[in-house]
């Protein structure tokens, strides 16, 4: 659903401002995607949520989220060698 939703954003901003704002707003998007936290700390994305205007909307998963998302941090150094491939 975002992914069709982001499609329909960028051919409106192409029809109305033309092809530079989709270029832009995609490399922003891009840039944002790449920024993680820490391999033991859950990324909540904000900023991707600010760019695509998902920062004050409250849905279900911002109150009953995944049980895989929780909030309980893992050992940092063994869940490190493990997104890094070392164990």
């Amino acid at each position: 659903f975002q992914l069709n939703q982001d499609k329909t954003n960028f051919d409106t901003l192409r029809n109305i401002q033309g092809l530079h704002a989709t270029l832009k707003l995609q490399m922003e998007f891009r840039a944002v995607k790449q920024v993680q936290r820490l391999p033991f700390l859950h990324s909540s994305n904000v900023a991707l949520d600010t760019l695509r205007g998902n920062d004050e909307y409250i849905g279900f998963e911002d109150i009953l989220n995944d049980p895989s998302q929780s909030e309980v941090m893992g050992e940092p150094h063994i869940m490190t060698e493990y997104k890094l491939g070392l164990l």
